[in-house]
Parts: C-alpha cells; sequence; structure tokens
C-alpha cells in the first residue's frame, strides 16, 4: 500500500454491508475477519450507513435496518466526506483505508483502478477475494508489531 493508507482499515460498500446481514456467504466471511480483530477498523460515513439501512429497509424489514445501521455506527470509525461523492469510495479515502469491499464491478474496473490511483492508495476487491487473502499474522506485524496473538473479539457478539 501507498503512504497515507492505513493496511488495517476496510470500508465495505453498503452492497457488502447489506450482503453481510441478509445473506452471509463471502460478505459475512470478510467482514468477520474485521470483527474478529480490534485492531481492524471499519470505516464508514453516515453517507454509507444510510444507504445501507435504504438497502436493507428494502430487501427485508425498515426496523431490522434501522438496528443494523445502529450497530455499524457503534462499531465504525466515522468519516465525514461531501455529499456529492460515492460513499464508499469517499470513506476509503477520507478514512484512509487500504481495502475497499464491493460488489460493483465500476469500482473495481482497470479503468476505475487507473482514475484512482493518483488520488487514493485503495484496493478494491469483492468480498470472497478480500476474505480468501486476509493474512492476520503478516497484517499484524506490519501495523501493531510484534507476533499475532490470535483473534480478540467474537464476530458474532
Amino acid at each position: 500500500m501507498a503512504e497515507g493508507s492505513n493496511a488495517a482499515r476496510v470500508v465495505a460498500d453498503a452492497d457488502v454491508l447489506a450482503a453481510d446481514l441478509l445473506v452471509g456467504g463471502a460478505a459475512r466471511e470478510a467482514l468477520d475477519h474485521v470483527r474478529r480483530h480490534s485492531w481492524v477498523e471499519l470505516v464508514a460515513s453516515d453517507s454509507l450507513l444510510d444507504r445501507t439501512e435504504r438497502v436493507v429497509a428494502r430487501l427485508a424489514d425498515p426496523d431490522l435496518a434501522a438496528a443494523h445501521r445502529d450497530r455499524l455506527a457503534a462499531d465504525r470509525i466515522a468519516v465525514d466526506h461531501p455529499e456529492e461523492d460515492h460513499p464508499a469510495l469517499a470513506s476509503a479515502y477520507q478514512g484512509n483505508a487500504a481495502h475497499l469491499l464491493s460488489y460493483d464491478e465500476r469500482l473495481r474496473s482497470a479503468k476505475a483502478g487507473l482514475s484512482l490511483q493518483p488520488r487514493v492508495s485503495v484496493s478494491v476487491r469483492p468480498p470472497d477475494a478480500f476474505a480468501q487473502l486476509f493474512d492476520p499474522e503478516s497484517l499484524y506485524e506490519a501495523v501493531e508489531g510484534g507476533s499475532y496473538p490470535g483473534p480478540d473479539r467474537d464476530p458474532r457478539a
């Protein structure tokens, strides 16, 4: 990762946050890596949480959507960005996150990567790729220093 990005900071787009709650699978597996480690941080703006709440309310239930938003809000690193910015991309930029999890092909395209590269150092991947590549031992060594102590939180708590 280039200067400025924090390898222990992750942003999940609204589609991934909703899939984590409603579907499980790769989205849950990827975000469980974040939740298992107190030193790995989820970054999200209010706008990103608003978008996630709308997706969950549309697909499931407004009460579930509000409760999910509250839980995300309590567990995230909050960032601000201009209203017209893409919520996930702007959260990654403003929060110096090295990882952006998204199912959006437009964000993961080579063209997007070339236009983002001069502005922000972020790796945009689908959740399954992040879950497969996540290596807590080497990340802990690089970010915290010392020997990896293992997960320190229950991802279901």
